[in-house]
């Protein structure tokens, strides 16, 4: 049997529903507007003046003048410009061609006709001028009707159609039986395909065996009649020149 517990006066027992103390929540500090910033300030408390930080803007000059840094021409002085004249170096001008009056031969009197007298009305032909057209609806000939022959016809039964092609050659009466082909031209199938396979064998190079490869020198290589510091030895003399090479010979102008 379960003890019964009582807490003083009170008994504990499981809630017929849920209550709000079953539930926890912040309780109202943050659904509250800050007090801090510009953004959501809180319209209950006092606002302070509010600075962003930015870039300097740039200060206006009134004087924009270049400075003693420009160049001021050799000519210019304080009262203005040089009077001294100056020349350049240019082409000759062309010179001015005089008006040439034209003669009788520059007029045309008559065609001066069609303006000073009653003329008939003249026509040229020319091509027709391409205008906008209004009138965008397709003709008669725009339509293709379906046709009434052959297998494609539209809502009608069709007759079978018989199709006239070329005869074959093969399995005819007169196919040439002597392009067939002859025993020579198949090939032999391998037995070991078919039957048990015996072992092969490859035939393959000489492996030698590792070790030196460099040539030794043999008994004609040496020459023993040139050894001469293992016994006595005769002198032995040599031609050559007793002075240096490079001293100049003295020259002596013979009498005349």
């Amino acid at each position: 049997m379960p003890v019964e517990v009582w807490v003083g006066p009170w008994k504990p027992h499981r809630p017929r529903g849920p209550i709000a103390a079953m539930y926890n929540s912040p309780g109202p500090t943050y659904s509250l507007p800050g007090a801090t910033g510009m953004n959501n300030h809180d319209p209950r408390m006092q606002q302070g003046p509010a600075f962003s930080f930015g870039t300097r803007h740039r200060d206006s000059h009134a004087n924009s003048s270049p400075g003693p840094g420009y160049l001021v021409p050799s000519n210019i002085t304080r009262v203005g410009r040089d009077g001294t004249p100056a020349y350049s170096v240019y082409g000759r001008p062309k010179d001015i061609q005089p008006f040439k009056t034209p003669g009788p031969g520059s007029y045309s009197p008559e065609n001066a006709i069609k303006t000073t007298f009653h003329s008939a009305p003249a026509f040229s032909l020319s091509a027709r001028t391409k205008l906008f057209r209004n009138d965008q609806t397709p003709g008669p000939a725009a339509y293709m009707l379906p046709p009434v022959l052959g297998p494609r016809v539209v809502n009608k039964a069709s007759a079978p159609n018989v199709f006239f092609g070329g005869r074959s050659e093969i399995g005819s009466f007169y196919e040439d039986l002597r392009k067939t082909p002859g025993p020579g031209t198949y090939q032999v199938v391998n037995s070991g395909v078919y039957k048990r396979k015996s072992p092969e064998y490859s035939m393959t190079g000489r492996n030698f065996s590792p070790g030196d490869t460099t040539k030794k020198p043999g008994p004609g290589a040496h020459h023993p009649e040139r050894v001469t510091f293992t016994g006595t030895k005769a002198p032995s003399f040599s031609f050559g020149i007793r002075h240096s090479e490079y001293t100049f010979p003295l020259i002596v102008d013979g009498a005349d």
